[in-house]
């Protein structure tokens, strides 16, 4: 039993002792009758959180039949607390005024009395004493629904708060991701060039391994960054680090679901290096969302061939059919590819074609140049 359930217990024995206590002081013991119906009043408080119809209803009749109305006026009480039915108070408040208006036994009403029991003063008092309860229960039931309400409000707030604060950090993340592919990786990619650069035409072989270890660890630090920012730039979607990185087995469902009409022609092995395989297929990936989004209605071809030790990867797609629509972009995803090839010995070009289309040129090297 918790705190709130054992003080409503001990709340209910004391209208019950208060309720035995009126039938004690306002009715005769020997009134069998009376004494009866004021027990069964008495006793009903226990069943009005439950059942608070019931109870008004097994309390009424000492209403009628004596003056003790203590059990009847809580229980009047407890169904205008809980209940929303105004026509059903409104009929309950009427039973009350009449139960307590009106003699017992009516049989033994003269006309004489008839006239005292219609003075309006009585039936004035009679009628307050069976409303009070009612707009008193009414304006706790008020009470308990404005500060239920209030409640909900401050939920609200306090998530609407920690939306807010989500949305800053978001923010923040997508600044610091813009900073970091903007700057970060282009230094590191300056880094790996001049070191490929100087692991060529170096004076000595231990320049040329000096340099070959700068271009390697660049190229990882490069990897390593921009995967970090895909992770700052998914603000809070899934954790992108257990996602696992596409390979050339992934360019056929790749094709198949780019939303235009593609076909991939390819007769690569599978055992290339785990770092030309992304290439390749973030390339393809490139080509295919940029003809989807500039070219709409257009057919594409995907070629990859492996000619004298040469990666050839080739996306060519025919002039769209219909106006393109204007979409926002960075326009960073041919740097980004051209930069990835360039690491890895490759060279990377673009551009119309005769027939209105366009084309992509991806050639790398069989093995991992670095």
């Amino acid at each position: 039993m918790n705190r709130r359930s054992g003080r409503d217990v001990l709340r209910d024995f004391g209208l019950v002792l208060v309720s035995l206590a009126d039938a004690w002081v306002h009715i005769d013991v020997e009134t069998d009758v009376a004494m009866f119906w004021a027990v069964v009043a008495a006793l009903a408080l226990f069943l009005r959180r439950r059942l608070p119809l019931l109870t008004f209803a097994l309390t009424l009749p000492t209403a009628l039949i004596s003056d003790a109305v203590f059990a009847t006026t809580a229980a009047l009480y407890t169904l205008s607390s809980l209940s929303r039915h105004r026509v059903l108070l409104a009929g309950c408040a009427l039973l009350y005024t009449v139960a307590d208006f009106l003699p017992w036994p009516w049989s033994s009403v003269r006309a004489s009395e008839l006239d005292e029991m219609n003075d309006l003063l009585h039936l004035t008092y009679t009628l307050a004493t069976a409303v009070a309860p009612v707009f008193l229960g009414q304006l706790v039931q008020a009470r308990r629904d404005l500060s239920l309400r209030l409640s909900e409000i401050s939920e609200a707030r306090e998530q609407e708060r920690l939306l807010a604060a989500q949305s800053v950090l978001a923010q923040e993340r997508a600044q610091l991701a813009r900073e970091m592919h903007d700057v970060v990786s282009h230094q590191v990619s300056l880094i790996a060039v001049q070191a490929g650069a100087l692991q060529v035409g170096g004076p000595d072989a231990e320049t040329k391994a000096a340099a070959a270890t700068i271009r390697q660890l660049s190229v990882q630090t490069l990897d390593e960054l921009r995967h970090m920012v895909s992770v700052l730039r998914a603000a809070g979607s899934r954790p992108t680090e257990l996602t696992p990185q596409p390979s050339l087995a992934d360019l056929q469902r790749l094709v198949d679901t780019s939303g235009i009409e593609a076909e991939l022609k390819t007769d690569l092995p599978e055992d290339l290096p785990a770092t030309v395989q992304r290439a390749v297929y973030r390339t393809v990936q490139e080509a295919l969302t940029n003809v989807r989004k500039h070219a709409p209605g257009a057919a594409a071809t995907v070629s990859i061939r492996q000619i004298d030790g040469t990666i050839r990867t080739i996306v060519t797609n025919t002039a769209p059919t219909r106006p393109a629509l204007p979409l926002p972009g960075a326009h960073h995803g041919l740097v980004g590819l051209r930069q990835r090839a360039e690491l890895l010995g490759g060279t990377i070009t673009s551009g119309p074609t005769p027939d209105g289309g366009y084309e992509l040129r991806l050639y790398l090297p069989a093995t991992d140049a670095r």
